[in-house]
């Protein structure tokens, strides 16, 4: 959230060891969302009703500027019940102290709802009536939902007889949010707004991805209409298809946008985790807008991320023949941002899209960065070691279909590591774009063990954990390759050294091993 001039991330924390257990609410604050403080836990478990975790939830703003927090408990009893704190005091800017309330549980499993699927409250948002009204992610029968919750005070809260959405098509919805997007705008919408150029976006978490559908919104009413559900006539939206899960947003009122946060798992195992320290990782936060379609919505890193360039290298017009890989030098590769385009003369010779190539991400494993085609793959090798025996590829191919041609964006994990124990993943998404008549766009923010991509000016992201033995620190490679028989153009390229984000920390915050 951001309040008074500083922004305030609150996280899933184990203070003890970097494994799952002893969940608390971290607290780290920063002024421009790239460097970052670390304050005093928020949260940590010890009343009977979050006894065994402080689990995930959301801040609120309340009328007059308060925020407050709700969160799952996991009670004496492990159930799980939503409950609020408070600030202790308002007139610190940065929030180091909060109140639980003595009103604790507000929200329990009653009525049939399932003690162990009912968490991650979300922003709560005002109707026109003035009442609260609040989502809470829920799994009846095998099926996902989110259940709504109104309240006058806060305190007080009543089930709305039926969920504002679920789904039979999905699971346990973990992590909801809702909230609205401006038609044709280019600014974030507050959560509470009753602007009727807006369209309102769903998420949920569910199977390892984080899933959103578009649809109207009628306040009054609370009525919710889908303009195409979850995993319906072949519609698979998702936020990040690779490693990226639980996210959050916030609408940051400083500078009038949604941002995104997203959770980055690890690839490898508890074993390395413990050996290193830490485990998980939070993306770089993302704007989020809606696309000009009004069928999808646009991500792209914060403005803020770019005050990090210093060394900078470029290109123009440069011919990339079939079969060839260009080196890309001068920059600390294990560290960068990359911004690059293709354009492509003909399209004639694209091989045929087959109608039963409907998932991206087996299409991605099956077709992988070495498979070579007519147009592609084509994009870029990071993280990649002098003689490629270690790379992660970030690619694109396209397929002609009956009236149109298909793009695929592809990450290719499965050369990343020379290690066997790390997950290598192959990841894909299809993307909204006409190669006919517009480039094909790929930005990729390389951060030694992440590499996030935003392919066709974010229209698709696909993030990735790699763990290189051989392709770390200054021995690290970026390449750009053509893999297909077709010539390719680049237009532009554009790359960056990244300098370290500022990451310090108020207070001790590691405890001592209480084993």
């Amino acid at each position: 959230m951001y309040y008074k001039g500083v922004y305030h991330l609150f996280y899933q924390y184990n203070p003890y060891a970097a494994v799952w257990g002893n969940i608390t609410w971290a607290h780290s604050i920063s002024y421009d969302l790239v460097n970052w403080i670390n304050l005093d836990i928020a949260l940590s478990p010890g009343d009977p009703f979050d006894i065994n975790g402080c689990w995930s939830g959301s801040t609120t703003f309340l009328s007059g500027e308060k925020p407050v927090i709700l969160y799952t408990g996991s009670d004496t009893m492990n159930r799980q019940v939503q409950n609020l704190a408070e600030p202790k005091n308002l007139s610190d800017p940065l929030l180091r102290e909060w109140v639980k309330s003595s009103h604790n549980p507000l929200m329990s499993p009653v009525d049939g709802i399932d003690p162990k699927n009912f968490r991650d409250p979300t922003t709560a948002w005002q109707g026109p009536d003035g009442l609260w009204r609040v989502l809470v992610g829920n799994e009846m029968d095998g099926h996902g939902r989110a259940l709504l919750y109104r309240s006058q005070d806060f305190i007080t809260w009543s089930q709305s007889k039926e969920p504002i959405h679920s789904s039979t098509r999905t699971g346990m919805w973990e992590c909801p949010d809702f909230y609205p997007v401006s038609i044709d705008g280019k600014n974030g919408v507050e959560t509470s707004s009753l602007d009727k150029f807006t369209k309102q976006v769903l998420k949920a978490s569910f199977d390892n991805s984080d899933h959103y559908v578009l649809g109207n919104y009628t306040a009054v009413t609370d009525n919710f209409l889908v303009d195409t559900d979850f995993l319906d006539n072949g519609s698979d939206l998702r936020y990040d298809y690779g490693n990226f899960y639980a996210s959050k947003t916030f609408f940051d009122s400083g500078k009038k946008r949604r941002i995104l946060w997203g959770w980055i798992l690890e690839s490898d195992n508890t074993t390395d985790d413990v050996k290193k320290g830490w485990s998980g990782l939070q993306s770089i936060p993302r704007t989020i807008l809606l696309s000009k379609t009004g069928k999808q919505l646009i991500q792209w890193p914060l403005e803020e991320i770019e005050k990090q360039r210093i060394i900078k290298v470029s290109f123009e017009n440069k011919e990339l023949k079939g079969g060839s890989v260009l080196e890309v030098s001068g920059i600390t590769a294990s560290q960068a941002d990359v911004e690059v385009s293709f354009s492509l003369s003909s399209l004639k010779e694209a091989e045929l899209m087959d109608p039963s190539w409907v998932d991206p991400k087996l299409l991605c494993s099956q077709k992988t960065a070495s498979v070579r085609s007519n147009v592609g793959p084509f994009g870029i090798l990071v993280l990649a070691s002098k003689d490629l025996t270690e790379q992660t590829a970030i690619f694109f191919r396209v397929f002609r279909s009956k009236d149109n041609y298909v793009v695929l964006m592809c990450s290719d994990q499965s050369r990343s590591s020379v290690e066997e124990g790390p997950q290598k993943t192959i990841y894909g998404a299809f993307i909204d774009i006409d190669p006919l008549n517009e480039k094909i766009s790929l930005r990729s923010l390389i951060d030694h063990s992440i590499v996030e991509s935003f392919g066709g000016e974010g229209r698709a992201c696909i993030t990735a954990r790699v763990y290189p033995k051989l392709a770390i620190d200054n021995q690290a490679y970026l390449y750009a390759f053509n893999n297909g028989t077709l010539n390719v153009n680049i237009p532009t390229l554009n790359a960056w050294s990244m300098k370290n984000a500022q990451i310090v920390s108020s207070t001790k915050r590691r405890k001592p091993n209480l084993n």
